[in-house]
């Protein structure tokens, strides 16, 4: 195992090494290149931000409305004897808008239930099933320009709550 890490620790360098030799080789202004998509980078991120912030300040309005714990609660007496944790339904809720919000109540799960847990268990399957809708709209579509978005929104919310259900299904029959 130890010399498989090893081998690994020396992937990324040799890829770089290789990008390198491969623009060379192919008469490639390799640094120009890299310089060019630096610019176009930071161009891309000064698009983006307006959206990126646009999602910061709705998940942080909604946490602070104190809009999340109602919804929380309300999730915890309509599932409660289902033997469902409402720190789930926390991390169903604000996966679609953000990840780092979202990792940040996970941490707390684990840090609370431990990692052994039901309840970290389907926490952590749903980190891995559900897609942060929000950000992915905002960011992709706001970047190329999109505008015509209809169906998209709820086609994604429902492939989510979907993996979200499926997420807690599965861990309930396996654990």
């Amino acid at each position: 195992m130890e010399k498989l890490q090893q081998a690994f620790q020396y992937l990324i360098p040799l890829f770089i090494f290789f990008t390198i030799a491969y623009g060379f080789a192919k008469k490639t202004p390799v640094y120009e290149s890299f310089v060019t998509g630096a610019k176009e980078g930071i161009n891309i991120i000064i698009g983006i931000f307006p959206y990126v912030l646009a999602i910061f300040i709705m998940v942080k309005t909604f946490q602070a409305s104190g809009a999340h714990d109602f919804f929380k609660g309300v999730f915890a007496a309509a599932t409660g004897p289902l033997g469902l944790p409402p720190e789930v339904f926390s991390i169903g809720l604000v996966k679609p808008m953000s990840n780092a919000a979202a990792l940040g109540i996970f941490t707390e799960i684990l840090k609370t239930h431990g990692p052994d847990s039901l309840t970290s268990s389907i926490a952590a399957v749903i980190m891995g099933s559900a897609e942060t809708t929000f950000y992915v709209i905002a960011v992709y579509l706001g970047a190329v320009g999109i505008r015509k978005s209809r169906y998209l929104v709820p086609v994604c919310l429902t492939a989510d709550l979907v993996g979200i259900m499926v997420a807690v299904i599965v861990v309930r029959m396996l654990f």
